[in-house]
């Protein structure tokens, strides 16, 4: 059985909603799944799990939350070549950016991404809440 963390920062429950989706995706497809919050969570913790479900909405200008997330995150850094990772998140306005360059960090990382990232504007709904649950099945396999 695999073990997955779905670990995520969430300012309006958007992101909260997509990561619930995520862990549900995991669920039915057999693994054991974490949901996390990034204060709990640090590279250390990275080897405990098969694959890591990251989700952080869009932030100022197009950046990841940067008090509690972006910092977890840049020091998981150097334990993601390898790992079946996935990304998720929301926003209110923009084009996206903030994800295409997350992406292309955990490629330079060596990162394993399991499925395309997953972006909605707002709250999770109908085919978005398909792809993320998708996503969770694609890191529990």
């Amino acid at each position: 059985m695999a073990k997955i963390a779905v670990v995520y920062w969430s300012g309006t429950g958007n992101t909260e909603a997509m990561a619930q989706a995520v862990a549900d995706g995991g669920k039915e497809a057999g693994a054991e799944v974490d949901m996390i919050t990034p204060a709990a969570f640090s590279s250390d913790k990275v080897g405990e799990y098969d694959a890591i479900g990251f989700g952080c909405p869009s932030m100022g200008v197009e950046v990841l939350e940067e008090e509690e997330f972006e910092p977890m995150f840049t020091e998981c850094e150097k334990e993601l070549s390898g790992k079946k990772i996935g990304l998720f998140g929301s926003y209110g306005w923009g084009q996206g950016e903030w994800m295409t360059n997350w992406r292309e960090r955990c490629e330079e990382d060596g990162a394993d991404l399991v499925t395309d990232p997953v972006i909605c504007q707002e709250a999770p709904e109908g085919d978005t809440l398909d792809k993320l649950k998708d996503m969770g099945k694609q890191l529990a396999s």
